[in-house]
């Protein structure tokens, strides 16, 4: 009868050690939840190399303060999602193929994907045709547009575009800061989780690289233009094209933020080049302007006096090739209130 792994290792005396030792990591390679490098010998020459070469983050970890106050805004979220329905004002676009909606801050995206089916049946009737799904998602507390298409074929038709990047997208953010020295910057850095489950900055040389029980880093690059700073300046016209005179930053180090230097009101528009996860607020918070009351990326929870529920963070616009007449269509959702007031001069 051949011999068990646990008789193997007690033959641990055997003249054969390396072949047995060999069959100890060919045995733990098959486990499930075990890595090699928990079969390696801590002492050995090879154990640094595996254990520690990860790339590190370069935004720092999540704010202890953070976890309390996303609990609580979460439970308020699902009260308030439970009672949400849209209004015929919140649908900007819509024909037989996909609708545009304007979605409000603190609720969640299946909300409004329910609030749709329910307004569609109520007004055309129960189709069993009909299949929504969301084509893009915002965070719980990021407003403005969201697209629902109304069929399988389309859906995967419009996930194409935005998998190939040919779909555009701009924000609006008021962010809390140093006001920049740059008008127009674009950024580039590396986007993953942290051994914590974190979304984090990585370095751009790091992308591609493996991160522990996660996927590889990926590449996130975003251009920002600011807009106006304490209430100077104006919401301007959403650019054709973007020149080439603006700052281009490679993320490569951790940013240096003057923790002393004088705090502004800054509102910026963003125009995200790949679509991960946080990427927007991720890299306000390197550039040291963090968007208000995002208190996940370092965003000020209270601001003269006043509490904030949620990040101020909002999808403008979306533009892309229909996907099924070809034409090109953009959708524009209003400017919320924070984002019109962020426009008033400040008083003295």
């Amino acid at each position: 009868m051949p011999l068990s792994p646990s008789l193997c290792l007690r033959s641990s005396l055997s003249p054969n050690l390396p072949t047995i030792t060999a069959a100890v990591r060919s045995l733990g390679a098959s486990l499930p939840h075990t890595t090699m490098a928990e079969y390696i010998d801590p002492n050995s020459k090879d154990a640094p190399q595996i254990l520690t070469n990860y790339p590190k983050p370069i935004s720092p970890p999540l704010p202890a303060i953070s976890k309390h106050i996303e609990q609580s805004r979460a439970m308020s979220a699902s009260s308030r999602s439970s009672l949400f329905s849209l209004c015929r004002s919140d649908i900007l676009f819509e024909d037989q193929w996909l609708m545009a909606v304007n979605k409000p801050q603190g609720v969640y995206c299946e909300t409004i994907l329910l609030s749709v089916s329910r307004m569609l049946d109520d007004s055309d009737g129960h189709d069993s045709c009909r299949s929504l799904h969301l084509a893009n998602r915002l965070d719980r507390d990021t407003s403005g547009v969201m697209v629902i298409t109304k069929s399988h074929q389309v859906a995967a038709k419009l996930m194409k575009a935005f998998s190939d990047r040919k779909v555009t997208k701009t924000y609006l953010a008021l962010c809390i800061g140093a006001a920049p020295t740059w008008e127009k910057i674009t950024i580039k850095s590396g986007h993953g989780r942290s051994k914590f489950g974190a979304w984090r900055v990585y370095a751009a040389s790091d992308v591609g690289r493996a991160l522990p029980n996660a996927p590889a880093i990926k590449d996130m690059v975003t251009s920002f233009e600011v807009l106006s700073v304490n209430g100077q300046g104006n919401v301007k016209e959403l650019p054709e094209s973007r020149k080439a005179d603006e700052t281009v930053l490679v993320v490569e180090e951790r940013s240096v933020i003057d923790s002393n230097a004088r705090q502004d009101e800054i509102l910026v528009r963003a125009f995200p080049r790949s679509g991960r996860t946080h990427q927007i607020r991720l890299h306000c918070q390197y550039l040291g302007i963090s968007i208000r009351g995002d208190v996940k990326y370092e965003g000020v929870h209270e601001w003269k006096g006043k509490i904030y529920d949620g990040h101020e963070l909002h999808a403008e616009s979306l533009s892309f090739e229909h996907p099924v007449t070809g034409v090109d269509v953009a959708f524009r959702a209003p400017l919320p209130s924070w984002a019109v007031q962020a426009l008033q001069p400040s008083p003295h």
